[in-house]
């Protein structure tokens, strides 16, 4: 039944008070710290990140200090003078494809594995996230004039990036599922356990190197920069295929599966959508702290943030916003014609699909 299924916290009541912390300055092991968890993650036969509280409540793993000091970063860049970075899906207005009612027509004449495969191939390319636990990262206090030791940008090699890695992948000392198994396990409670064949996964969903675009950095640094802004767009690009899936999962009609297993796989997506909130934030935050920070450039030249971080960023985000969505676009329609036309009554679905296509 709806709402049968533990929600997650309300953000106050998870985040320490920011004005009592002395310090935003953290080690390691605090920015990896869980929660004491009342109660173990498991789900559709999977043992998952994070945990439940004494009342069944979700609590994402890895916050127990490090949401509470992402607030507290961000309150210190206020009081800098600088501003968090307009970073929402109202940069990313291209619709999805299959749009939702054309996905629902899907759903309605048993072709499901377009929905399938989006589900699929999101939990693959989340568990490449895990690369971020992994990545050379390298130190922006030796091109930042400004002191980083109470920011987020200098807590990237300090916590930061693997709490992240982890939780889109794994930890490399834990058997606990993360992001990639928790959408298998959505896809499999909804649609069912090996239905179709494994689709084939694009090699990279980022922006293509189409060469420099800070050249007055170490090469190591801008491709640092560039990671990181791909990696928010993509996260926030995210949130839109959260709430499209999490609607269809409503449609209860469209599915043979159980109500009470497409409840779960509806939660989740939610728990994953909890988790990912902290990307996000962080995400921004860093990109918008480095906006403010002092650049020494290889010449020896200062240069302010902006003219750094900025060129890279409108880059990044015409490349989520307009070239990718046509791209994606150009090699999804060839491939869901044919998926439809291979229906005894493919013709006329097409039609049907057609009719419900986007502007």
């Amino acid at each position: 039944m709806a709402g049968s299924y533990p929600r997650p916290l309300p953000r106050a009541s998870r985040t320490a008070t920011i004005s009592a912390m002395q310090s935003a300055s953290f080690t390691r092991e605090e920015l990896l710290s869980n929660h004491a968890f009342a109660r173990p993650h498991e789900a559709a036969g999977r043992r998952l990140h994070g945990g439940l509280d004494a009342q069944g409540r979700y609590l994402p793993p890895r916050t127990q200090v490090r949401e509470p000091a992402v607030r507290a970063w961000e309150q210190r860049l206020v009081e800098r003078g600088g501003e968090l970075l307009r970073a929402d899906l109202s940069l990313l207005p291209a619709p999805l494809f299959p749009n939702f009612e054309q996905q629902k027509c899907l759903l309605a004449h048993g072709l499901g594995q377009t929905l399938w495969n989006t589900l699929t191939i999101t939990g693959v390319i989340e568990a490449r996230g895990k690369i971020l636990a992994e990545f050379p990262a390298p130190e922006f206090a030796d091109v930042v004039e400004d002191d980083l030791s109470e920011t987020a940008t200098g807590h990237l090699r300090r916590g930061l990036l693997e709490a992240h890695g982890f939780d889109e992948g794994g930890a490399p000392d834990s058997d606990l599922g993360a992001h990639d198994a928790m959408w298998f396990a959505a896809r499999d409670l909804a649609l069912g356990i090996d239905s179709y064949p494994m689709p084939e996964i694009p090699e990279s969903i980022g922006r293509p190197d189409a060469g420099r675009l800070c050249p007055s950095l170490p090469i190591g640094h801008e491709m640092m920069l560039s990671l990181l802004a791909n990696v928010l767009l993509i996260e926030i690009r995210a949130e839109k295929v959260f709430s499209f899936v999490q609607a269809l999962l409503r449609q209860h009609q469209l599915f043979r599966a159980r109500t009470s297993d497409l409840e779960l796989a509806h939660e989740m997506i939610a728990r994953i959508r909890t988790d990912e909130a902290i990307h996000v934030d962080y995400l921004r935050l860093v990109l918008s702290e480095l906006r403010t920070f002092t650049f020494r450039g290889l010449d020896g030249s200062r240069l302010p943030g902006t003219a750094v971080l900025d060129p890279l960023w409108n880059a990044v985000v015409q490349w989520h916003a307009l070239e990718n969505p046509r791209l994606a676009r150009a090699q999804m329609e060839p491939v869901l014609r044919a998926r439809i036309l291979t229906h005894p009554e493919g013709a006329a679905i097409l039609e049907e699909i057609e009719s419900l296509a986007d502007a």
